[in-house]
Formats: C-alpha cells, sequence, structure tokens
C-alpha cells in the first residue's frame, strides 16, 4: 500500500489501481510538486470546510469521475460544485468497495469564507477519518486539538499509521501530536499539517526523533515523496 504526502493535510492512499485522496490543497500550497490534473482516485475525503483542506476537491472529482466524501452540509456545497459526492457523518462508516472509512471526531471550526458576500457558510462538524484498507487501519486526524477519544481509538483499533497534525496555532502542536501518538497506539506516525504558512512552521524531523524516543516509528515526507506501507 502506497502513502504519499502531497504536502499540507494531503495524503493519497493506493493499492493497485485504487486510490483515495484526503483532503486535496495542491493549487494553492507554494510547497505542493503536484498539479492536479496529475491526481488520479476514485475517492475524494473531506475532513472539514476550510479552503485549505477542500480547493481542489471537486476539480479532481469531476476530472476523474470520482466521488467527494464529506459531512451532509459539505457534500452538498460540493454537489453545487458539480462534484459526485457520499454523505457522512460522525460516527457512520461507510464502504468505498475498495476500503470502508468511518467519519469520527476532531475539535477545530469548518466553515467555507464567501469573499465576496464577506460572509461565512457553516460546513458541518470536523472530523477525522479512520480507513479499513486491505488489512491496514490508517487514521487521518484532520485539523484538531488533542482530545481524550483518541485513546479510545487506540484501544478499539490498530492502528498502522496515524496521520497527524503538529503544526499548532491552529491544531495541535508537536507535543500534542506525541502524546495523541501514544494514546493512538499508533505503530507509526505522519506529521502533516505543517510548514505550508508561517504560523505553522515546525521541524518535521524533530518531531520523528522524538517519537522514537517514545518507540513510535516517524515518518517525514517532503511533498511528493512517498511510503509503502507493509
Amino acid at each position: 500500500m502506497q502513502i504519499v504526502y502531497h504536502g499540507h493535510s494531503c495524503v493519497q492512499i493506493s493499492d493497485g489501481e485504487q486510490s483515495l485522496i484526503i483532503d486535496p490543497f495542491l493549487s494553492g500550497n507554494p510547497l505542493s510538486v503536484t498539479r492536479v490534473e496529475d491526481i488520479k482516485v476514485q475517492h475524494v475525503l473531506l475532513t472539514h470546510a476550510h479552503q485549505d483542506h477542500i480547493l481542489d476537491a471537486a476539480a479532481i472529482a469531476k476530472a476523474n469521475d470520482a466521488t467527494v466524501v464529506a459531512t451532509f452540509e459539505l457534500a452538498n456545497y460540493m454537489s453545487w460544485q458539480g462534484a459526485k459526492t457520499l454523505e457522512v457523518n460522525l460516527g457512520g462508516k461507510v464502504n468505498l468497495g475498495s476500503a470502508e472509512v468511518r467519519f469520527v471526531q476532531a475539535f477545530h471550526s469548518s466553515g467555507i469564507i464567501l469573499e465576496d458576500e464577506k460572509q461565512i457558510m457553516y460546513g458541518g462538524m470536523p472530523g477525522g477519518y479512520i480507513i479499513h484498507w486491505n488489512g491496514k487501519t490508517i487514521y487521518h486526524a484532520g485539523d484538531t486539538a488533542l482530545f481524550y477519544d483518541m485513546k479510545m481509538f487506540g484501544e478499539r483499533f490498530q492502528i498502522d499509521l496515524a496521520c497527524l497534525p503538529i503544526g499548532d496555532n491552529f491544531t495541535m502542536g508537536p507535543e500534542d501530536a506525541i502524546l495523541a501518538a501514544e494514546w493512538l497506539r499508533a505503530k507509526s506516525v505522519l506529521p502533516i499539517h505543517y510548514n505550508t504558512f508561517p504560523p505553522i512552521k515546525q521541524d518535521a524531523d524533530a518531531f520523528v526523533q522524538r517519537l522514537e524516543e517514545k518507540g513510535v516509528k516517524g515518518i517525514a515526507l517532503k511533498p511528493g515523496e512517498s511510503y509503502e506501507l507493509s
């Protein structure tokens, strides 16, 4: 199973010809090395409605005839952009054929800023995804603070890879992400949501070193790099 980190919170998971992408933010990411038109997937998963997580979702979905998976409110917004959608909400799970995904809570905010109207459109509750695929379990936390239910996730699911934000300021920072990794009992951790903009500048290598001192494998990837999850 191949994991590609496209920068920010965008992670693509592929197994053979089957592929999904989470929170595609490529065209607006100054660190991205991947073009929107190069993405080939069957599903686009969205954790919440902020622009740095949904910017390229509709374009990717329409180009691939892929389905956007999102909360009821955000799925409806994506359908207005011409994308096929599959609605999900907190606590629910959906079968994507190759994978089963469960939408779980995150502690953050979620809204779409309408610049011209000077309004903010409610985007549904923020969340994360627990993905079961071909014997592997991957947790993408989305944008979130540390919360104690992560310990329950670790007790309930055998998490092979956790994608955790470390940027601080808008999400949990490295210290809380290390505690999250321990609570999750994750076998490996991929840091996300850092370095894209000055307020979330972090040292991913230092984070990985601190993880490994706790006995957790850390995987710091640059945008465009991949990792084989075996």
